[in-house]
């Protein structure tokens, strides 16, 4: 005695599409929010650099490639300051200000995903 189940999908086509829509928006959007997150992180290390030419603050910089923020200074100095020497006490202001908005960086890539679902349709 055999048993045959047949099942029958539709709209498996319309599924792998939305898919591809939200794999292709789930970049963008993750990028756009990285980089805003980013930059408010640089602005906050500039705000907790030392300032005494303004040199170590215009230096600061942060960049977004794929889904990864760099943070840095291009002050020669700026190693020293951020973690100090033998003659002088560390002045951190990179890893504070990183600090100060990681609590939001889960937040910001959870609003990034949820706009590429909605974009894509799979809401």
């Amino acid at each position: 005695m055999a048993v045959e189940i047949t099942c029958t999908f539709e709209g498996v086509e319309e599924f792998k599409a939305a898919l591809g829509r939200f794999d292709f928006g789930l970049h963008g959007h993750v990028h756009r929010q990285l980089e805003s997150w980013a930059t408010e992180v640089k602005e906050s290390a500039k705000q907790l650099a030392p300032m005494k030419t303004g040199r170590l603050r215009s230096s600061i910089y942060a960049k977004v490639h794929e889904w990864v923020a760099q943070f840095g200074a291009e002050a020669s100095y700026a190693l020293f300051v951020e973690f100090g020497t033998h003659y002088m006490q560390a002045r951190p202001y990179l890893y504070p200000a990183i600090q100060e908005h990681l609590s939001k960086l889960e937040q910001v890539v959870c609003e990034a995903i949820d706009a590429a679902k909605k974009e894509a349709g799979l809401t």
